[in-house]
């Protein structure tokens, strides 16, 4: 950031008075500009015991595969936004979402909000930032094509609490380097 958006002016990088931490701060009108970090909502759609995956249109990391996730719009909850993001990418809808899992990834200012969630009926396909969807068992997923180490954390927990009919909410954090939970 080089501008305030309130005046067109130069900012600077300082800690204000009364903060604890650098902020930009405008050198003419003294707004200062927050930076928060972005949320992504997603889902685990499931049907069985499989998960639908995305394989990735876009950038970054085209052509692997992810969950239904994306960044949240303003004026929607987690739910709504991770509810639109299963509905772009996969033409997919779950019943019954409930909180799978957050997880907080600071080296890159995110955190990703899942739910997980029966889908209600097959007629899912590729949206616009999907090449292609596919229902995955635990042992057929391409570990090593998957788009971002937090997905293939929610995935490792999906499939662990599956098993023993666990229902409470995952946390964690991914720090650099990522250790791969089946590793």
């Amino acid at each position: 950031m080089n501008f305030c958006s309130q005046c067109g002016k130069s900012i600077s990088l300082k800690i204000p008075d009364g903060d604890n931490r650098e902020r930009h701060v405008c050198d003419h009108c003294d707004t200062i500009h927050y930076q928060n970090p972005r949320v992504i909502a997603g889902c685990i759609p499931v049907v069985g015991d499989q998960v639908l995956l995305c394989r990735r249109a876009i950038e970054p990391r085209y052509g692997l595969w992810t969950l239904p996730a994306g960044f949240m719009e303003n004026g929607e909850s987690t739910l709504q936004g991770a509810l639109r993001e299963c509905v772009e990418e996969a033409n997919a809808r779950i019943d019954n979402p409930r909180l799978s899992g957050i997880f907080d990834i600071p080296h890159i200012n995110q955190v990703y909000v899942f739910y997980r969630g029966m889908m209600n009926n097959m007629n899912f396909s590729p949206g616009a930032e999907s090449l292609e969807v596919e229902l995955f068992r635990e042992q057929d997923i391409p570990w090593h094509e998957l788009a971002f180490p937090v997905i293939e954390l929610a995935l490792h927990y999906h499939f662990e609490d599956a098993k023993c009919d666990r229902t409470d909410v995952r946390t964690g954090t991914i720090e650099r380097p990522w250790q791969s939970p089946r590793s």
